[in-house]
């Protein structure tokens, strides 16, 4: 649950962010007359997220059980996938993003305003899409309660409410280290939710019939049962047994994935964009 928690809060945070600045500049240039075309795009975007939710739920019942794990499995290999790229992403276009939304607002105001719909919408679309076919594969892989979704809701609530606050000014955070730690935290999960979707589709589809030793196990010590057990899924995605393709390639998607982030993030300075934009947010108020 409290992996959930942080990707909605994370993800959240994003795209309030991004609406954010399109909403500061729009006001900075005197268009408030286009706010509603910003927050149409935005509805839109949270429409097509659950959707998205919904059709793979009903896809996965018309195809029946048997088909559930390949479904199931792939879906938490791009689940894996897209939480990735999302990290490397922010990290790579923090820097320039403030500016690149600004550009391209004053391209679709000199034009009508109306592309700001089609703006708006993909800066939502992107980070909803990928929260939900995170926790759907999450709730496939882990955990079928309603947690993983109670969880992904929490988040995103905390990351609007925040979002709202750095807007009005009454708030300070700091992004790089949020963005930073969060983005160690969650390659941890996407490694634990790439495993998963592995085993999906080794015991149970049987389409990758190769390394099925057992690496480790755990089960008697930590039973899935247990407190301990759901404290450490719920937090790093643990999984108290692995096959030898599990292992080896939960252990090189962390070593090359975790070593590139650090290495690019170690090469940028300490004082971040993401600080610049929270303080021209506020200017505009």
């Amino acid at each position: 649950m409290f992996a959930n928690l942080l990707i909605g809060l994370r993800e959240g945070l994003e795209a309030s962010l991004i609406v954010g600045i399109l909403i500061a500049y729009v006001i900075k240039v005197d268009r408030k007359d286009v706010l509603p075309r910003i927050w149409s795009g935005v509805a839109v975007a949270i429409v097509v997220s659950i959707g998205l939710g919904l059709g793979l739920e009903a896809l996965t019942k018309a195809l029946g059980a048997d088909a559930e794990p390949y479904i199931a499995g792939f879906a938490s290999i791009a689940a894996a996938a897209m939480v990735t790229w999302m990290i490397f992403w922010m990290a790579k276009t923090a820097r320039s993003l403030k500016g690149e939304l600004e550009t391209e607002v004053a391209t679709s105001l000199s034009a009508g305003g109306w592309s700001l719909v089609f703006i708006a919408f993909l800066a939502v679309v992107r980070e909803g899409a990928e929260t939900t076919l995170f926790v759907w594969a999450a709730a496939q892989n882990a955990d079928s309660s309603i947690r993983p979704l109670i969880g992904a809701v929490a988040g995103i609530i905390i990351a609007a409410l925040l979002g709202y606050l750095i807007y009005r000014g009454s708030l300070k955070l700091n992004l790089s280290k949020f963005f930073l730690w969060s983005g160690i935290f969650l390659i941890v999960i996407a490694a634990s939710m790439l495993v998963g979707g592995i085993g999906d589709l080794q015991s149970e589809a049987g389409i990758l019939p190769f390394l099925t030793g057992t690496a480790y196990d755990f089960s008697n010590f930590i039973p899935e049962d247990s407190i301990l057990f759901i404290v450490l899924r719920g937090l790093f995605g643990f999984h108290n047994s692995m096959t030898w393709l599990q292992f080896i390639i939960w252990l090189v998607f962390i070593v090359i994935t975790l070593t590139a982030f650090l290495r690019g993030s170690l090469r940028r300075k300490i004082t971040p964009v993401e600080t610049t934009e929270i303080r021209i947010i506020r200017s505009v108020n």
